[in-house]
């Protein structure tokens, strides 16, 4: 499948995103950032030594892995009594000193579709696995801080 198709493939997926519950949008029916999740889960793999980590990335935290430099800006995991899904938005730079830095990737990816939106990449591959959100025991204890 050709990148334009496979953007606008997961531009219908993403619109299912205004299905999610009313707490996790805004009044105009977009995204609330505030309701991130805590950490993205991806899966690295090089495919020269054919090594493979699980990476926790908090969000708005950057990481690297091989000569990739991985950043997460959002991720969301459903809540446990709908369908299963995890949705991370990302970016990714190739710091390799044999090229020109470079965005090797930018965009969401799917747990449950990796290969919808894929890191194309010769070296390396990435995979979102899961979203770490919030226990809402977290959320209710920050509120009585003051802090939520």
């Amino acid at each position: 499948m050709d990148r334009r198709l496979r953007q606008i493939a997961l531009f219908g997926l993403l619109a299912g995103l205004s299905a999610l519950p009313a707490a996790a949008q805004t009044a105009g029916g977009q995204l609330d950032y505030s309701k991130s999740g805590e950490v993205a889960i991806l899966r690295a793999l090089d495919k020269v030594t054919a090594d493979h980590t699980d990476l926790e990335v908090p969000v708005g935290s950057t990481v690297r892995f091989g000569t990739l430099e991985i950043t997460v800006d959002y991720c969301r995991s459903r809540p446990p009594q709908e369908q299963p899904e995890s949705f991370v938005l990302l970016s990714v730079r190739d710091l390799s000193p044999e090229r020109d830095i470079a965005v090797a990737f930018e965009g969401w990816m799917l747990a449950s579709m990796p290969s919808l939106n894929p890191l194309e990449h010769p070296v390396y591959d990435l995979w979102a696995i899961d979203c770490r959100m919030p226990r809402p025991a977290d959320e209710e204890t920050q509120k009585a801080d003051g802090n939520g």
